[in-house]
C-alpha cells in the first residue's frame, strides 16, 4: 500500500489508473491534470502547507466543497466548468476509495456532492445554404486554399470532433471509391465514415499539392508541415466564417467554431432521414441519448413529422374546417345546417 503522502496516490492515479487501466487518452487525462493541479494549489493555499507536504488526512468533503464554490465565486467560472472538475474529483475519490479502506467515508462523502442543474447550452448549426456560402468564401486558389476548403468540407462531411481532425493521418484515408476515413475518438475508439466524392477530391488535390512523407504524416499541417493543432484548425474556420449571418437565425451574427460543423452534419442527417442509430455511430456518440438532442432542434424535421401525422380532411367538409364563429347568429345558422 502506497503511504499516506498525496503525491504518490496522484502520480499512481495518472500514471497507472488512468492512462493503462482505463486506457484515456491524452487529452482526457490532461482534463483529469487540470482539475488535480487546481485542487492542489487550493489545498495548499488554505492548508498552508507545500503541495509536496500534503497527505490524504488533508482531504475531507468539505474542502472539496470550499473548492468548488471557489472556482464559482472567485475564478468565475461557469457551472457547466465546475460540474466537470467535481466529476473529475469523483473518479480520484473513487480511486482512493478502492485502495484506501481508511479513505472510504470521506470518498463516499465526496461523492454525496450532487452536480449543479444547469440548462443545456444552446445547439448552433448552420442551413444548407449557410454551408454553400461559408465554402464559397474560401478562396479559388492561395497557398492554403486547398487546405481549408478540405479541411471544412472534411468537418461538415464527417462531423468529427475537432481533436480528431488534427490526429488524421494519411494512413486513415482511403481515397479510393467508395472513399472512408478512419477516425480515432473518445475512449480510444475508432469509427469509419463515408466520405463524399467531393471531399475525396479535394482531399486528394491537397495530398498532392503537398506530398506526404510517409503515411503517418498528418493530413492538414501548417506552413512548416507541422500537424494543425486544435487551436489552428479553430482559427482558419472563424478567419473564413466571421460574421457569417445565419439563415435559422437570420437576426444573430454567430461565431462558427469546428464543433458547429458536427452540429450541422448531425442535423442534415436527420433532416434526410438518416436512422438516428447510424447517425450516433457516425458521430460516435456511446449513448444514444446524446443523438436524440439533434433530433430535437431542427424544426423542418418536426414539421414533417406534423404533416405525416396530420389527419386528412375530405374536400366536401370545407365548411367543417372552419370552426370560429364571429358572431351568434353565424353559429345559430352552422346548427340549422346539421
Amino acid at each position: 500500500m502506497i503511504n499516506g503522502v498525496l503525491g504518490a496516490w496522484i502520480h499512481s492515479f495518472f500514471v497507472d489508473y488512468l492512462a493503462v487501466q482505463k486506457g484515456l487518452r491524452p487529452t482526457t487525462i490532461r482534463s483529469y491534470r487540470d482539475t488535480l493541479r487546481l485542487f492542489l494549489c487550493f489545498l495548499s493555499r488554505t492548508s498552508r502547507r507545500p503541495i509536496t507536504r500534503l497527505c490524504t488526512q488533508d482531504l475531507n468533503a468539505e474542502q472539496v466543497q470550499q473548492f468548488l464554490r471557489h472556482l464559482e465565486q472567485e475564478r468565475h467560472n461557469h457551472i457547466r466548468t465546475r460540474n466537470q472538475r467535481l466529476a473529475a474529483l469523483h473518479i480520484f475519490f473513487e480511486y482512493l476509495a478502492q485502495r484506501s479502506p481508511e479513505m472510504l467515508m470521506v470518498c463516499e462523502q465526496v461523492a454525496a456532492i450532487p452536480t449543479k442543474r444547469v440548462a443545456p447550452p444552446e445547439t448552433h448549426y448552420l442551413d444548407r445554404d449557410d454551408v454553400a456560402a461559408l465554402l464559397r468564401r474560401v478562396p479559388a486558389s492561395g497557398r492554403n486554399a486547398d487546405r481549408d476548403r478540405a479541411l471544412l468540407l472534411f468537418l461538415y462531411n464527417t462531423g468529427a470532433r475537432v481533436q480528431e481532425v488534427a490526429d488524421l493521418r494519411v494512413s486513415n484515408l482511403d481515397l479510393n471509391a467508395p472513399a472512408r476515413v478512419r477516425l480515432h475518438g473518445k475512449g480510444d475508439k475508432w469509427r469509419i465514415c463515408p466520405l463524399w466524392t467531393e471531399t475525396a477530391r479535394q482531399l486528394q488535390r491537397l495530398l498532392q499539392q503537398v506530398p506526404p512523407r510517409s503515411n503517418d504524416e498528418p493530413v492538414f499541417v501548417s506552413r512548416s508541415r507541422h500537424p494543425l493543432t486544435r487551436f489552428g484548425i479553430y482559427k482558419i474556420v472563424r478567419r473564413h466564417s466571421g460574421n457569417l449571418l445565419t439563415s435559422n437565425q437570420p437576426s444573430l451574427k454567430k461565431t462558427v467554431s469546428p464543433h458547429t460543423f458536427r452540429h450541422t452534419a448531425a442535423v442534415h442527417l436527420l433532416e434526410s432521414g438518416v436512422e438516428i442509430n447510424v447517425v450516433r455511430g457516425w458521430l460516435g456518440h456511446s449513448s444514444l441519448e446524446t443523438t436524440n438532442r439533434y433530433a430535437e432542434i431542427t424544426l423542418r424535421t418536426k414539421a414533417d413529422a406534423l404533416r405525416t401525422c396530420e389527419p386528412s380532411v375530405p374536400a366536401t367538409s370545407s365548411a367543417h374546417r372552419k370552426l370560429v364563429w364571429r358572431d351568434d347568429e353565424a353559429l345559430l345558422k352552422w346548427l340549422e345546417s346539421l
